[in-house]
């Protein structure tokens, strides 16, 4: 081989080791590109194939009332997930159908044969199909004998009392999270923390011999107790159901309170949802006690009078002229009987519930004396109550309050509130002055295994504060006596129960608060016992009852009527016997 053809041979072989060495270095580069770039993403990949990674639910914990009683508990039940890619591979081999197995499935775990469809067609490797699935739909699953449908134990949630404090408990999704009430509240606390098992499988999600499976316990999560009493309750469920009846109303409101804490004792709406087979409506969720905003009417004119006390004794002796209407700014404002009632004391105004006095007592004690009162008693701020979507009530700018709005504001129209917010201080009455938070959770804990609760958290009241001089509230207990033992409250007296309390019949406002709705109203009565010491306080509203009669003495008074009959006589709330 002459000169020239050693030079093209070996220029060939300096091309070839050129491009493969390119090649090479193109190979190295994109393989540290891929690793660099992409590999822990192909390493997660990587690990989805040939490691099973399970969550293992925690127990949801129960609610139970003040007395430890069961109201939210769980039962055993079982859940189906999809191995899609194991499924799919099934039904390959046993020459099976989609349409045919999601036919199957939707017959027997009553779902519609389109959200099955959907999830069969998703792009997950692994998809929940149903929670809550009885036994005998899992057998059934299980008769199928096609892999990929991966059956396990789960719980569902069950309430032991159906529609039995429904607004206040709550309820859940399908995955156990609180949606509502409590359930929503204390989420959190509730769930608890998953634990997990972690195992190396084969191509069919398998696990392979002699594999050591990594496990982390779950921790399950706390009970609830509540200040709830179930006895108390029971009766409020019992009467509220009557009232609605009765009064053909829209609904009822109740709720009973420990005046010397704050603690919810029982709270009912009615109508109400039966929390195992729940309506989605969604006035059936709603907690009026918490959520609506309502103008109380008279049952406010024990505010005003408290006002009226602090500001000045001498209003224990001043006497108010109440015709039977008052011209306020060109507005006539009416007694409600429309009648001339003569010369009247403060005890005498609240006793008749005069609106002419309570008008006349308004524009004495100014806008910027009551407003400042009203502000500084928390109205038209939220209680703080551990209850979703408080409403925080309207209460006008002092600035924008005219001689109308003072007045009406005296005996309780152009202001709204809630109950918790109206209880809150009228359990300040009660109780000699203080203020408290109202609250449903009383503590937290778990039972251990001689069944015996061991509490590890309390409520703690950071807000409680003094709104009220104890000499102040002492007089106008007194003269709440009087409205139920020789007033318009007479209809709520219970011999020796020592109650005190106030009617109130309000204009129900429209919802835009543009005026009033003719022929509605809300009736309430709120009352304490026994007066000289108060241990229970309660308010019952009903809205809208019939139109032909409306007036809460005969209403909403014989409702509180009979609970104080019952806690007076089957419970030690009023007195020890």
């Amino acid at each position: 081989m002459d000169e020239k053809d050693k030079l093209v041979s070996s220029s060939r072989l300096f091309f070839v080791f050129s491009v493969i060495v390119l090649i090479l270095i193109t190979i190295v580069c994109r393989l540290y590109y891929i690793s660099a770039v992409h590999g822990d993403k192909l390493k997660l990949m990587a690990e989805k194939q040939w490691v099973d990674k399970t969550m293992i639910k925690p127990t949801r914990g129960e609610i139970l009332d003040r007395n430890y009683n069961q109201l939210a508990t769980n039962e055993p039940s079982s859940r189906i997930d999809l191995d899609l890619r194991t499924l799919k591979q099934s039904l390959k081999d046993k020459n099976i159908g989609i349409d045919t197995l999601e036919n199957q499935l939707s017959s027997i775990l009553e779902m519609d044969k389109s959200n099955i469809d959907k999830i069969m067609n998703s792009n997950d490797e692994y998809s929940a199909l149903k929670r809550g699935v009885s036994s005998e739909q899992a057998k059934k699953i299980q008769n199928l004998g096609i892999n990929g449908i991966v059956i396990s134990s789960d719980t569902t949630r069950y309430y032991v009392n159906g529609n039995f404090l429904s607004q206040v408990l709550g309820h859940t999704n399908s995955d156990g999270q609180g949606l509502s009430g409590v359930e929503l509240m204390y989420n959190k606390l509730l769930t608890g923390t998953p634990g997990v098992s972690i195992s190396e499988v084969d191509n069919k999600r398998e696990d392979l011999p002699y594999n050591q499976a990594t496990y982390t316990k779950p921790i399950d999560g706390k009970d609830l107790v509540l200040t709830i009493d179930a006895k108390l309750q029971l009766f409020a469920e019992k009467a509220a159901d009557a009232a609605l009846k009765t009064n053909k109303a829209k609904s009822v409101t109740i709720t009973i309170m420990n005046p010397k804490n704050g603690e919810i004792l029982a709270m009912v709406n009615k109508p109400s949802n039966n929390l195992n087979s729940p309506n989605n409506s969604e006035d059936l969720w709603k907690n009026n006690a918490v959520q609506w905003a309502f103008e109380p009417g008279s049952i406010f004119k024990a505010i005003t009078s408290e006002v009226a006390l602090e500001t000045s004794k001498s209003y224990e002796n001043q006497q108010f002229l109440c015709n039977a209407s008052v011209s306020v700014d060109g507005n006539l404002i009416y007694n409600w009987d429309k009648a001339d009632h003569g010369m009247m004391s403060l005890q005498d105004i609240l006793k008749n519930s005069n609106n002419v006095g309570f008008a006349k007592l308004g524009m004495q004690l100014g806008k910027e004396n009551l407003y400042s009162h009203i502000n500084k008693f928390g109205f038209g701020t939220k209680t703080g109550i551990d209850l979703p979507g408080e409403s925080s009530g309207i209460v006008k700018n002092v600035k924008n309050v005219k001689n109308l709005d003072l007045a009406n504001t005296a005996f309780g129209q152009g202001v709204a509130m809630t109950q918790v917010q109206y209880m809150s201080v009228f359990n300040a009455i009660a109780n000699g002055g203080k203020w408290f938070t109202p609250h449903i959770m009383k503590e937290t804990g778990n039972f251990n295994k001689g069944n015996e609760f061991i509490g590890n958290s309390k409520f703690k009241d950071t807000k409680a504060k003094k709104i009220m001089d104890k000499d102040v509230t002492t007089t106008l207990r007194g003269y709440l006596e009087k409205v139920v033992s020789d007033g318009v409250g007479k209809n709520a007296y219970v011999k020796g129960c020592n109650i005190a309390g106030k009617t109130g019949t309000a204009q129900k406002a429209y919802a835009d608060g543009a005026g009033y709705e003719p022929g509605k109203y809300v009736s309430s009565f709120a009352g304490m016992a026994p007066y000289q010491d108060p241990k229970i306080t309660l308010i019952v509203s009903i809205d809208e009852p019939d139109a032909s009669n409306y007036y809460s003495a005969q209403t909403a008074a014989p409702v509180a009527k009979e609970l104080f009959s019952e806690i007076y006589n089957y419970t030690n709330y009023i007195y020890n016997k």
